[in-house]
């Protein structure tokens, strides 16, 4: 049997760009109440609260990556998404910036931090992309990456939508969401061009297509628990955070 022929360059990138297009995360009714000013304080903590565990995860899912990677290129490339996170000696990373919007919103940091009351299925999802990321192939790999083609988007849309209805919300607050604004499209020129250079079979580029889904899926079902958790009908799950935990003194 005759495999199917790849797609050209072009046509490959087209069909990536349609998976964000149906399926990224901010067309969920959480981020539009979120933009929209329709979430209450506690809704907006306990978004922070889950969100910071995704974006502690970033890192380690990124180092788990280079572990495998062979190629002294691909890893000094690469090497950049972990210290936009962390951060190094001479700059602040995106996950102190997290914490800093923790506090805007009336949360204590070190809560946050801790991970205490984060949501199981924020765990489980976030876990899951850790671990995709490790095991699978390293295009596969990649591919999962490039929901940050569609990030700058939501990013330019969360911070005036913040500005506009949130009282907490200033330059120091948003500072993650601006300097992402800078660094994703970074990040996702080098991840396209290597997955469309890699992807050069059908089967292949099928697979990354199916990666590219697999990270759109981890986002959709963090926002899918945080909204069965806080929003009417609230359920929160047992050891989930709870209303009035983890504020800072000014806000209890």
């Amino acid at each position: 049997m005759t495999q199917t022929a790849p797609q050209d360059r072009a046509a490959f990138e087209a069909r990536l760009r349609a998976i964000g297009d149906a399926r990224y995360h901010d067309k969920h009714p959480f981020h539009r109440r979120l933009h929209s000013g329709g979430c209450s304080p506690d809704e907006v903590r306990a978004w922070v609260i889950n969100r910071y565990y995704y974006q502690s995860r970033i890192p380690m899912k990124d180092a788990a990556f280079m572990s495998r990677v062979s190629d002294p290129a691909l890893r000094r490339a690469w090497r950049k998404r972990i210290e936009d996170h962390d951060g190094t000696d001479a700059r602040e990373g995106g996950i102190a910036r997290w914490l800093r919007l923790a506090q805007a919103v009336g949360l204590d940091p070190d809560y946050v931090a801790s991970e205490r009351g984060v949501l199981p299925a924020t765990r489980f999802a976030v876990d899951a992309y850790v671990r995709f990321v490790r095991d699978m192939p390293l295009l596969d790999a990649v591919a999962s990456s490039l929901t940050e083609l569609f990030a700058p988007k939501i990013h330019a849309e969360r911070i005036e939508g913040l500005l506009r209805h949130y009282d907490f919300a200033d330059d120091a607050a948003l500072s993650y969401f601006r300097k992402r604004l800078t660094e994703a499209p970074e990040d996702v020129a080098f991840g396209l061009a290597w997955v469309l250079d890699h992807a050069d079979t059908r089967e292949k580029q099928d697979a990354a297509a199916a990666a590219l889904e697999f990270k759109t899926d981890v986002l959709w079902a963090q926002l899918d628990a945080l909204w069965s958790a806080y929003v009417e009908p609230a359920r929160i799950p047992p050891g989930a955070w709870r209303p009035g935990e983890g504020l800072l003194e000014r806000a209890a």
